[in-house]
């Protein structure tokens, strides 16, 4: 079944790009190009995916995201932010309303599609709608079946939380995730996990995994991320 992706974009030639390479990708396209119709317009075609522009006008992205974020509907739908703005604001403010990676401009296509497939498998992984039950890397192995995590074949043992932090970050290395976000992919019945007690158990994770754990890397002002391979 083909992916449908909904792309927000004020400016016509940048929406028409994106379409174009989308499509040629074989990806079903919705566009528009204000913020105020997003949420009606996502109940109505579900899309898989959304990539949504910073500046639109009328109300930005930043609100557009919280809106769809809210949404009981919609919440579950990856969110791709598009900026022409490199500074850590932009990036930060982003992230906090919950979207799931960003985009600056200008970009190259085939950095855009790598992003979208990943957003779109991660989300796959994250319902159970894959067979991967195991990730290897940097010597790493994490079988999520057996609740087992081993170094070069040796296993150590984590907490519920801790292996369920480090196999979030592993199955999407290179991906900066806030501490909410971090939250929001544990969360559960036995996860008792604030902002603060993230920082604690990424701390505990590096302990457990010695040497391994250079590459939980910590973005200043962000969150965290596993070294892409």
């Amino acid at each position: 079944m083909m992916q449908k992706i909904l792309i927000v974009e004020d400016d016509d030639d940048i929406r028409e790009l994106v379409a174009f390479n989308l499509e040629m990708s074989g990806f079903s396209v919705t566009k528009s190009e204000k913020g105020e119709r997003v949420v009606e317009l996502a109940l109505i075609e579900n899309p898989d995916l959304i990539l949504l522009d910073v500046m639109l006008p009328g109300i930005d992205g930043f609100e557009v995201c919280r809106r769809v974020k809210k949404n009981q509907n919609l919440k579950d739908i990856p969110v791709i932010m598009l900026t022409a703005r490199t500074d850590d604001e932009d990036i930060i403010n982003g992230l906090e309303t919950g979207a799931d990676d960003y985009i600056t401009k200008p970009f190259r296509p085939k950095i855009l599609l790598a992003k979208v497939k990943t957003a779109l498998r991660r989300n796959a992984v994250s319902k159970g709608e894959t067979d991967s039950q195991e990730v290897l890397i940097h010597g790493i192995s994490i079988d999520s079946n057996r609740y087992e995590v081993k170094l070069d074949g040796k296993e150590i043992h984590l907490s519920v939380t801790e292996f369920s932090i480090l196999e979030y970050l592993a199955r999407n290395p290179g991906f900066v995730y806030s501490r909410n976000q971090i939250i929001d992919s544990v969360k559960g019945d036995g996860y008792a996990v604030t902002e603060r007690s993230v920082d604690v158990q990424i701390l505990g994770i590096r302990k457990k995994l010695g040497d391994y754990g250079r590459f939980i890397e910590t973005v200043r002002g962000i969150g965290y991320r596993m070294v892409a391979p």
